[in-house]
């Protein structure tokens, strides 16, 4: 804190060109640095404004003749030292008091305030009236926030404060006999920014070095940053332009005034407490749960009293349409393309067409346009279950830009309007597009199965091949395998044909159907019992993490407390200091947010207990389902392990795969894969796997003596050839079918959060 401080009041001296008794720099240092800790830091909330700066300024009287007076100025940090007798604000007031003195203090005052340059105390400069029109000219600038308007100002022509500004600054130029004079004019233009038009038009012809007098009605017209202010005075002070502010009292001729590094960081107070209000206003507008903006997300429209959004059976058609479309496997791009053939009108448009909008006055080049990003944005609003949602974004009053805040600061007031999505398929969705699925790469349709398959040994996702040697044969590998090393981070593929996951997934859930259609009460009694005692266990671990966190977080805050008094009574170094420090923040850190997931994990608990119920209503859904589609597989499944083959390399062989469903975890029917082989069958599994036994050892000889090899080499471009004759042959088939889709024309990565073509 004493250090921001210190910060802050040394650069109300950054830019003071003033030479002289190094006392005045000390004294002015102690003063600003007393009152900025007083009204920024550590006095009275209330106080910790800019009127109350205006106020201790004003209240500074000195009497040379009572050395025992005290100002309003002197109580107030009385009171401030019986509250906090170690404030930092008051020991650089009692330093101040003590290194200037009564007498110092007063002409210390009567030098920061100086006099007024208003019209009637200023002279006509020597030899002004001689300057020709081919000499340096003034700049007259004149700057006006859009905040001030009126209710009834013309945005086409300039509002009557700055045709005041400009009769001011006009008339003050020609008592002074200032000649050349140009107008540089801000119209409904913050202070904050610095790339106002009219402002760099001036600082360009100040570059130039051709201007000779600036004039402005005071420094907030400069605008409302200063240390950016502070910047351009001495940018002025090198071009050797005079600065003037009429009604501030600052004439750069004069020497500098000690008080116009206070008017500066006032002037950005009062752009700090207009933000700071208006915030406010919005803030208790938004926590009450209406909605903090006068447009409508697609899909609603305004109520007549435009208090209340109203479900739009039209767009909230398409809506529904684009989930329910993810849902059965298409990706952003390919819901794009769909609807734009169609001939959609793109949100944007459509709303424009209904008077709502931002863009309602925008001609468009495509209303049918859509994009995958749009898409996107349409998929993550949780408006659409009904919830308001505020305070996504926050503006600073200095930039104007609008940044994302974390989602756990948003505010969010549940069922305010009718939903178009509900809950389960919004968490569908949302999971389906976590799991990035694959572009067909033009082979063929998207695969069913991609973002569900996981490999049992390492966890990493298995991607699918569409062929094998020329044929059109679907199959999933582990992904962890082919990273370079080969075999490093997962030793085998684990690979697993398409067709063998889904006819398991069908046959199981088949069997669970019929399960339960014959014996409903056991049926219900057995998935509520699986799904409790598979949450049982997983609680229970993340009840134990969350103790053992929520310790080690009480420790770190001793630890830190320790370090710190080690430090200052010169025990621990200040470098040691550091580093210990940096290390426990970050721990504790990392700890907080861990803490604050299981803790959702642990509450969520209580909520997922009726899930054996969600199952069970969505086995009746498909209870007599003919075909495996995308849908039921994104509804049904959460994962499923795949476990290496019992025999690598071998089409029949045994290969262990567990499937977990969504609600309840791994469940499996009773007597589900059971099957009685006959002593024949029994006799054909083992001639057939002494046969495998036997080809695999003369494999083993071939390859040792190198015959192997060399017959591999001979058939090697032959067998080649007739691969990419066979590849050729089925991407003809899939341009023929119309699911051929050429690499180049697939777009190359998501679109980013935030960034809208519609």
């Amino acid at each position: 804190k004493p250090t921001a401080v210190m910060s802050q009041g040394g650069s109300f001296l950054l830019y003071d060109g003033k030479e002289g008794d190094e006392f005045w720099t000390k004294a002015e240092t102690l003063l600003y640095c007393a009152l900025v800790a007083y009204i920024v830091f550590e006095g009275p909330e209330e106080e910790r404004n800019m009127n109350t700066l205006v106020e201790m300024i004003n209240s500074m009287e000195v009497r040379e003749d009572d050395e025992s007076f005290k100002n309003a100025v002197d109580y107030m940090f009385d009171g401030l030292a019986k509250r906090k007798p170690q404030a930092f604000a008051v020991r650089q007031y009692a330093k101040y008091k003590l290194a200037s003195g009564v007498v110092c203090s007063k002409r210390l005052l009567n030098q920061s305030v100086g006099k007024s340059l208003r019209t009637h105390n200023l002279k006509p400069k020597k030899g002004a009236q001689a300057m020709r029109k081919n000499e340096k000219i003034t700049a007259l600038y004149e700057r006006l926030s859009r905040d001030d308007f009126g209710k009834d100002d013309d945005q086409q022509r300039e509002s009557n404060s700055i045709s005041n500004q400009k009769a001011m600054l006009e008339e003050f130029a020609a008592r002074q006999g200032f000649t050349n004079i140009v107008h540089f004019t801000d119209d409904g233009i913050s202070g904050t920014c610095f790339d106002r038009p009219g402002f760099l038009a001036m600082m360009k012809e100040v570059e130039a070095g051709n201007v000779e007098y600036l004039c402005i009605k005071d420094m907030s017209r400069m605008g409302r940053d200063y240390l950016k202010v502070g910047q351009i005075m001495e940018i002025l002070r090198q071009r050797g332009v005079r600065l003037i502010a009429i009604n501030d009292g600052v004439d750069s001729a004069r020497g500098d005034d000690d008080f116009t590094p206070f008017r500066n960081i006032m002037n950005e107070y009062y752009a700090r407490d207009t933000s700071r209000k208006i915030r406010s206003t919005f803030q208790s507008k938004g926590k009450s749960g209406k909605h903090l903006t006068g447009t409508v997300i697609y899909g609603y429209l305004w109520n007549e009293a435009r208090d209340q959004w109203l479900v739009d059976p039209e767009a909230a058609e398409v809506v529904k349409r684009i989930f329910s479309m993810t849902i059965d496997g298409y990706g952003p791009y390919q819901i794009a393309s769909k609807l734009k053939e169609e001939k959609v009108l793109i949100p944007s448009a459509y709303l424009a067409r209904h008077g709502e909008g931002v863009n309602k006055n925008k001609t468009f080049k495509d209303v049918y346009g859509w994009g995958s990003s749009t898409i996107c944005n349409i998929l993550e609003k949780r408006e659409y279950l009904g919830h308001t949602i505020n305070f996504k974004t926050r503006k600073h009053f200095k930039d104007k830009k609008s940044h994302y805040v974390p989602e756990d600061e948003w505010t969010i007031f549940e069922n305010t309007h009718d939903p178009i999505i509900d809950q389960q398929t919004f968490d569908l969705v949302q999971k389906i597009r976590g799991n990035v699925r694959r572009y067909p790469d033009g082979w063929g349709e998207a695969a069913p199965l991609t973002g569900l398959l996981y490999c049992a040994d390492c966890g990493g996702k298995m991607y699918v091949h569409r062929t094998n040697n020329g044929k059109r044969i679907s199959q999933y590998t582990c992904s962890q395998y082919t990273k370079v090393p080969c075999g490093t981070l997962c030793k085998t593929q684990h690979r697993i044909n398409e067709d063998v996951v889904l006819s398991l997934v069908s046959e199981m859930l088949k069997a669970i159907a019929e399960y339960a259609k014959h014996d409903r009460a056991e049926f219900v009694r057995v998935v509520q019992e699986a799904q409790s005692s598979q949450q049982t266990t997983e609680v229970r671990k993340q009840r134990t993490r969350l103790a053992t966190a929520k310790q080690r977080v009480s420790e770190l805050e001793v630890l830190l407390c320790k370090i710190y008094e080690d430090n200052i009574l010169g025990k621990l170094s200040d470098s040691r200091y550091a580093t210990l420090d940096a290390q426990y923040e970050k721990e504790q850190t990392e700890l907080t947010a861990e803490i604050s997931v299981l803790e959702k994990a642990v509450k969520s608990y209580e909520k997922h207990e009726k899930d054996a119920d969600r199952f069970i209503a969505l086995i009746d859904k498909y209870e007599n389902f003919d075909k495996l589609t995308i849908a039921m597989l994104n509804e049904f499944i959460e994962k499923i392990l795949v476990h290496e083959r019992d025999r690598k390399g071998s089409i029949q062989t045994t290969q262990e795969v567990e499937i977990y469903f969504n609600f309840v975890g791994r469940f499996v029917p009773p007597a589900f894969g059971e099957v009685e082989l006959t002593p024949e069958e029994l006799e054909e599994i083992r001639k057939r796997e002494e046969r495998k036994d036997r080809l695999h050892q003369n494999y083993l000889k071939r390859k040792a003596s190198g015959a192997q090899k060399r017959y591999e080499d001979k058939i090697k471009k032959r067998k080649k050839a007739e691969i990419e004759a066979k590849k050729a042959a089925i991407r003809a088939e899939d341009i023929a079918k119309g699911v051929f889709v050429p690499v180049s024309s697939l777009p190359q990565r998501e679109p980013m959060k935030g960034v809208q073509t519609a």
